[in-house]
C-alpha cells in the first residue's frame, strides 16, 4: 500500500517470523538473519559493519531513539514500534525487542534486536504520537533540543494516559 505519508510500498512479513540483528556497543551491525536481509534489500555484506540506522525511515522520531539507547545504556531492555526503510525506498514496521548483550563478567558487549511483524491496531495508535514528536523535532533549530521536547511530549502524554512507557507498549 503506497502513502503519501511513507512513500514507496510497504513491506509486511508473517506474524510468525522474527527479523533479527546484533550490533556492537557503538550499533554497528555484527549480524544479521536471512528475514533482515530479504524484507530491507539488503545483501548481508553490505550490512554487516555498517551503523544499524542504516534502515532508519525519516518518519521516525529521534526521541524513540534517544529512549532506546538511554535504556540500552543502562543495561535495560527496551519494546519499541519502529519503522525501518528498505534499499530501494520502501518500507516495513516492527515490534522491537532490544536487549544489551552481556560477557560473562557482566559488562555490555553489544546489543541483540528481535523484531516481530506490529498488530495493525497498535500501528494506528502509535502514527499519530509519533507524527506530533515529529512535529515537535522539526520546530527546533537545534537537533539535540527537538529530540529533548518530543521526549518531553512522550513523556507527557503518558503521564496524562496514567501508564508509564512499558505499560502502554504492552497495552496496544
Amino acid at each position: 500500500m503506497t502513502s503519501g505519508k511513507y512513500p514507496g510500498e510497504e513491506r509486511v512479513f508473517d506474524t510468525d517470523k522474527i527479523i533479527v540483528s546484533k550490533t556492537d556497543l557503538k550499533g554497528r551491525i555484527t549480524y544479521v538473519n536471512r528475514l533482515f536481509c530479504s524484507i530491507a534489500d539488503y545483501a548481508e555484506d553490505e550490512l554487516i559493519g555498517r551503523p544499524h540506522n542504516i534502515i532508519r525511515h525519516p518518519a521516525m522520531p529521534r526521541g524513540v531513539f534517544e529512549m532506546l539507547w538511554t535504556r540500552l545504556q543502562a543495561k535495560k531492555e527496551i519494546f519499541a514500534y519502529v519503522i525501518n526503510s528498505t534499499k530501494s525506498g520502501d518500507y516495513y514496521w516492527v515490534l522491537a525487542h532490544v536487549t544489551p548483550s552481556f560477557d560473562q563478567s557482566g559488562q555490555a558487549v553489544g546489543y541483540h534486536s528481535n523484531r516481530r511483524a506490529p498488530r495493525k491496531a497498535a500501528l494506528d495508535i502509535i502514527r499519530p504520537i509519533y507524527d506530533e514528536m515529529l512535529k515537535i523535532e522539526a520546530k527546533s533549530d537545534r537537533r539535540k533540543d527537538g529530540i529533548q521536547a518530543s521526549c518531553h511530549f512522550l513523556e507527557q502524554w503518558l503521564q496524562e494516559k496514567g501508564v508509564n512507557y512499558d505499560e502502554f507498549i504492552f497495552s496496544i
